[in-house]
């Protein structure tokens, strides 16, 4: 053993003064030498959908520009969160949507998951309900199309059926007007002895955002606005903690929106609520206390966070231009994780997107949060799926301690900077929507659809070019995925069951029971105020259906409100699509389209090409035929004839291809080779030499690797 080395440290060090701190301008001039001739522009700045440009270093004097740094939680523009001691105090809710359209299984899904980690209820309504029609007059896709079908009080109470109200927080999700739901809520209430006022949640109506859903509303502007002021009235004397307005972000992320864009048509419908309801005599604070925003929460981890961010700076913003109390300027965001983002193909990658996504949004600062099952874009859930999806909260909860910081992200100059610059890009995208009139007003001329399907165009060229990559879909493919096994509910069957329920519910009873009901449904047509809930209870009361109630509350209303269509869509789809092409071959044949790799030269030559071409093919759901261990040109060729592959994939160098291209196309044609054939990398000054030789196709990285895989699955089809 050595002998001891005594060492004597100094009492006093400094590392700062050890070691230079170089500024930026030295950073960046270092790094363009190491970028040697490469615009540093170019090559180091990332240029987002919203349009914002990413250095790729920020500093603390990128954070002194900024305003509001130096705030605190809970105070300002809430840019830090609306709670002085974020989660520490209060969680977030495990807000869960359960997309059962029968009452009673939703009802056992609910009291399942509440008892494991769940801690609010999330009722989205099927399209039946939200038009307000009884199942057994509803079209047979409207009835459980995507939630809930609710008729009467005893579906609804069979829904809630050994729930605790008093417990958990209500959130039902209610379509373009909260006054049906609202009427469910205060006859279940009453028959139940349960004091509404300590109920906690919302019963939330987003007109608009209904509107860009379906494209159309069955009710006209100024009484669907009518019906809003009634709502919060009514709410403010009898429900005083269940919120009644409802801004959903969601449609515009579904349809591919940029995060700047989803927050400026939020503010702009908010906008929109505000200037129709202050017309019906609602103040500006009743109106802040009853909203509740929901928010989508994508895959780009920093620009969620900041986004969420923003939209309490912005909301804050307009409430104080409305003279709104400053208690009142608090946001409350509701975030879901994006269906946008969600493949069928490889779907437990879906599982880490959601978790990414759901970090975003508890780092963000939403109220509660619904995070996807990894199944949902293919089937309804089972009990696994939505286990895994709330325990992803769990954990984040519980094991990653994110209810035990305050704002983390609160200090990080990429982080402040960028919150920045999506409050100003969001603001100024919401005042082009007010320069057009309004939400409504932008909507039916199609300027937010517009600018929404520019934003999709560049994400879907860069999705083709695999320049964004969607994991499993069009990069880094599973070769074993099987066929997707999309399984959604028989509607057919939950529809006869409630309209067989509906039927006889209409004729028990007696004439006494029938004549109640009608009286209390006349009742109903005349009034405009707030006493129109508490006859729709009453109503429901005596024996009324949703349908009946509806009809009656609308009779006045006999014009709808159209716009264009927004496209919804996931970013996989188009991908997808190849891969189903491919299994719809190998049904009709009897094998996958094959694809062999002509690996020609030493391993070096080939290895780079050869790899890169299988993972090209795979993601079009090819088999690739990739040979090993074959020393001589010869041998490729035979290999290849004998694999009877569609596609043959020449890969070498650019050197070796003038002479190896025409060689072995002529060797595999002159043998009866049906083949495409296909070269691997884009030989500029060589391009139409090979085409000559009978080069069907190029692949190279920055190719539109959807358009070439389509174009080959064509030419092997006829």
């Amino acid at each position: 053993m050595a002998d001891n080395v005594n060492i004597k440290l100094e009492d006093n060090f400094s590392l700062g003064g050890d070691f230079n701190i170089p500024s930026y301008a030295e950073w960046k001039e270092k790094v363009e030498q190491d970028l040697k001739g490469v615009p540093f522009d170019k090559k180091l700045i990332t240029k987002t959908y919203e349009g914002i440009e990413l250095q790729p270093v920020y500093t603390s004097e990128d954070l002194s520009k900024l305003p509001d740094t130096d705030g605190m939680p809970g105070f300002g523009g809430y840019i830090r969160g609306s709670k002085v001691s974020g989660y520490t105090e209060n969680n977030w809710e495990i807000c869960q949507e359960l997309p059962y359209g029968d009452a009673e299984e939703f009802n056992e899904a609910l009291k399942n998951d509440l008892k494991r980690g769940q801690s609010s209820i999330n009722i989205i309504l099927d399209s039946a309900t939200q038009l307000g029609l009884d199942a057994d007059y509803a079209d047979e896709n409207q009835v459980g199309d995507c939630g809930l079908s609710i008729s009467a009080m005893n579906s609804f109470s069979k829904a809630l059926d050994g729930v605790d109200l008093y417990k958990y927080p209500l959130h039902i999700q209610a379509g373009f007007s909260s006054n049906p739901v609202l009427m469910l809520l205060s006859a279940y209430t009453q028959k139940n002895d349960i004091n509404l006022k300590a109920i906690k949640g919302s019963v939330d109506a987003d007109p608009i955002g209904y509107l860009v859903t379906r494209s159309n509303m069955p009710t006209k502007v100024k009484f669907t606005f009518d019906m809003m002021k009634i709502s919060v009235k009514w709410a403010e004397e009898n429900a005083p903690e269940i919120k009644t307005i409802g801004i959903s972000g969601l449609p515009y992320n579904s349809s591919g929106a940029s995060a700047v864009q989803e927050l400026a048509y939020v503010m702009s419908t908010a906008v929109e609520y505000i200037t129709q309801l202050l017309k019906r005599d609602v103040s500006i604070d009743t109106i802040a206390k009853n909203t509740r925003f929901t928010l989508s929460i994508g895959s780009n981890y920093f620009m969620e966070i900041a986004k969420l961010r923003a939209a309490r700076v912005m909301w804050s913003n307009i409430l104080e231009s409305y003279g709104a109390a400053e208690e009142l300027k608090k946001m409350t965001i509701h975030g879901r994780t994006s269906t946008f983002n969600q493949t069928i193909y490889d779907p437990y990658v879906n599982m880490l997107r959601t978790t990414t996504e759901a970090f975003s949004a508890v780092v963000g600062g939403v109220d509660s949060l619904h995070t996807n099952t990894f199944d949902e874009s293919f089937k309804v859930p089972d009990q696994f799926s939505r286990r895994i999806a709330r325990n992803t909260q769990i954990i984040l909860s519980e094991e990653s301690h994110l209810n035990q910081v305050i704002d983390p992200a609160g200090g990080s100059f990429y982080v402040e900077w960028l919150t920045n610059e999506i409050a100003k890009k969001a603001w100024k995208e919401f005042q082009e929507i007010e320069k057009k009139g309004g939400m409504l007003t932008a909507l039916k001329e199609g300027y937010p659809q517009n600018e929404i399907e520019k934003v999709v165009g560049s994400r879907n060229k860069d999705i083709r070019k695999r320049k964004s990559v969607i994991v499993g879909i069009n990069n880094y493919v599973n070769s074993s995925d099987k066929k997707a096994a999309v399984g959604k509910p028989d509607r057919k069957e939950l529809f006869e069951k409630r309209s067989k329920y509906l039927q006889e519910y209409r004729v028990a009873g007696n004439n006494e029971t029938h004549s109640k009901i009608i009286d209390k449904l006349n009742k109903m047509v005349e009034p405009d105020s707030e006493e129109l809930i508490n006859l729709g209870a009453e109503a429901l009361l005596a024996g009324a259906t949703l349908g009946e109630i509806t009809h009656a509350a609308r009779a006045s209303s006999d014009e709808s409100v159209s716009i264009p269509t927004l496209r919804f869509h996931r970013a996989s789809e188009i991908f997808e699509s190849l891969r189903a092409k491919a299994f719809e071959y190998e049904e009709r044949t009897g094998a996958k389209p094959k694809v062999f790799l002509a690996t020609l030269g030493s391993v070096k030559e080939y290895k780079g090409r050869a790899d890169f071409s299988r993972g090209f093919f795979e993601v079009g759901g090819f088999e690739v035929i990739y040979p090993i261990g074959l020393t001589s040109n010869e041998d490729v060729y035979k290999a290849a004839l004998d694999s009877k592959a569609e596609i043959v994939v020449i890969c070498s160098t650019d050197d070796n291809y003038p002479v190896l291209v025409p060689e072995i196309i002529k060797t595999l044609e002159d043998s009866g080779s049906k083949a495409r054939f296909v070269l691997a990398g884009y030989p500029a000054d060589q391009i139409e030499a090979h085409k000559a030789s009978g080069v069907n196709e190029f692949i190279f990285l920055g190719c539109d690797a959807y358009e070439t895989l389509s174009g080959l699955f064509e030419q092997i089809s006829n």
